[in-house]
């Protein structure tokens, strides 16, 4: 089982209810937002640069980042774009 397959899997025996595979090029923006669900992401390629409150964490492949429910964030993907793994609990299911 590819790696990908086995952080979809383990997302969903964590109770995800939305999880996913998502990728974007280099520099794409994510302008600063809140998610009032968990999400979880696994990056499988590439990079990622997430900014909290005047922090910065860089998030690499083989790297998993809980994103703190509630909390204003905005992310920045690395010089070489990213793919990843994402589990979403989506506000409303359980």
């Amino acid at each position: 089982m590819e790696l990908s397959e086995r952080y979809i899997q383990k997302f969903e025996d964590e109770g995800f209810t939305s999880v996913y595979e998502w990728q974007d090029p280099a520099g794409t923006v994510y302008d600063e937002h809140a998610h009032a669900g968990r999400v979880s992401i696994f990056v499988t390629d590439g990079s990622i640069t997430f900014t909290i409150a005047g922090s910065t964490r860089q998030v690499s492949a083989n790297e998993r980042f809980d994103v703190p429910v509630n909390t204003p964030h905005s992310a920045v993907v690395g010089p070489e774009g990213w793919i990843a793994i994402v589990g979403e609990e989506i506000e409303g299911d359980s």
